[in-house]
This record gives C-alpha cells, sequence and structure tokens, in this order.
C-alpha cells in the first residue's frame, strides 16, 4: 500500500488569516494521523506565510508516523530539519517567494550542491527525498546526489488528466521504471486529488508514498476530513 502524509500547511494559512490558535493544528496533526493517515508533511517558507518555523518544532512530539519536512535547503532551513530530525526531509528548489513548488530540480547542474546537503542530513540519520520533474536525466543525477528517494513533481500530470489526457501519465511511469532500477524510493506529490490518485497509483510502479494537501483540505470543506483520509486510503491500496 502506497502510503498517505498529509500535508498540513493550509490548516496554517487559515489559522494565519485571523491570528489566535484556529484551527489548531497539532489537534489536526494528530486527528489525521489518528483517521489513518501514516504520515504528516510540512513545507515551511522563509516567511513563515503559512507553516511557522517554531510549528516544526512544536509538531516534533506529535507526529508518530512518518515526518516529513519540505523546503529549499538554506541555512536556516537545515536548521531547523538538524534541530527537528524528521524522518525524512524532502529538498525543493523552490525560490524564496514562490507561491508554491513549480518545478523539480536540475540535479544535474546541482550535483555539487545536492550531495553536500544530502550527505549532511545522512550523517543525521535523515531519510532524503528529491523533488524532480519526470525527466530521466534528473533521475540519474538525483542518484548521484546520493539521495534515498525522488519526489516526483505531478502538476503536468494532473492538469492534462483533468483534460482527458491519460498518456500524460508515461513519463511518470517511465520516471518511476529508472528510480526503482537505480534503487531509488519513489514519492510523489502536487495537484493530486481523489479525482486522479487511482489512476495515478495504478500507473507508478512501487509508488511508496504521496504527499496530499491543497486538494485534501478542499474536498474536506465539503466531505470532512475524516471521510477524505480515508477516502484516500481506500484508493491507494
Amino acid at each position: 500500500m502506497t502510503k498517505l502524509s498529509v500535508n498540513i500547511n493550509k490548516i496554517a494559512t487559515l489559522r494565519n488569516s485571523r491570528g489566535g490558535n484556529v484551527p489548531d493544528l497539532l489537534k489536526v496533526a494528530a486527528d489525521v494521523q489518528r483517521f489513518g493517515a501514516q504520515g504528516i508533511t510540512i513545507h515551511p517558507r522563509p516567511d513563515e506565510r503559512h507553516i511557522r518555523y517554531q510549528d516544526a518544532r512544536d509538531l516534533k512530539s506529535v507526529v508518530y508516523t512518518e515526518y516529513n519536512i519540505e523546503g529549499n535547503p538554506m541555512d536556516n532551513f537545515i536548521d531547523l530539519v538538524l534541530e527537528c530530525k524528521p524522518t525524512q526531509v524532502t529538498l525543493v528548489p523552490d525560490a524564496v517567494n514562490a507561491l508554491t513548488s513549480n518545478a523539480g530540480w536540475d540535479t544535474v547542474k546541482n550535483e555539487s550542491y545536492l550531495k553536500e546537503v544530502v550527505s549532511e542530513f545522512h550523517k543525521n540519520h535523515i531519510r532524503v527525498s528529491v523533488f524532480v520533474d519526470p525527466v530521466l536525466e534528473m533521475i540519474e543525477g538525483a542518484k548521484k546526489t546520493g539521495a534515498d528517494r525522488i519526489e516526483l513533481y505531478t502538476e503536468m500530470f494532473a492538469h492534462e488528466y483533468g483534460l482527458g489526457n491519460e498518456k500524460a501519465i508515461v513519463p511518470y511511469t517511465n520516471a518511476a521504471v529508472l528510480a526503482n532500477e537505480l534503487g531509488l524510493g519513489v514519492n510523489a506529490g502536487h495537484d493530486l486529488s481523489l479525482q486522479n490518485i487511482t489512476f495515478f497509483k495504478k500507473n507508478i510502479p512501487d509508488l511508496l508514498e504521496v504527499s496530499i494537501g491543497h486538494a485534501l483540505i478542499a474536498e474536506s470543506i465539503y466531505l470532512g476530513i475524516e471521510n477524505v483520509v480515508n477516502m484516500y486510503l481506500n484508493k491507494l491500496k
């Protein structure tokens, strides 16, 4: 079964919009795990517009499943991850002012830099995943960095699948096959939803984990978060 890691950034966005502590991010994290999710993902950004660095620290005592912290490995982020020691760190090449993640790493151009970062996290027994587009050269480059896994950036698939283009899955299938051959674990995330997750899962061999936030929280407004978490779990079996 592919693991479901719930990204709770949007809960923090809602909380921050009014100040105070409603909704309670820590309670949501605890409840989502109680409902069956196998992981919690956060993506703190330098401006802390949703997840705050203190949230990452506070969640450490709440997350008893897999704890995944995503972000661009700038100095402050690296220090935060080393302090929190999550199960996994996912390296994402976000610009400081990026609205959301919009590209994977060029693992060829950034091989030396990523090697250094991966090595630092491995010294602290933290699993490392590298966010990549479904491009075979980038998968091969990710292997050279020493990373344990890749996370496939799935926005292009989600957009095209929504238009009825099922062939959009092909580059992702090929990328996953190559990653498996190279000994890299395969994660995926970005714009995956209840509408496309079954098709995606069916076509990605040995998919270990999906990280889903925006769609899951939006769907929960209508269907309830406990119900939605279990709908994803059923689709990922």
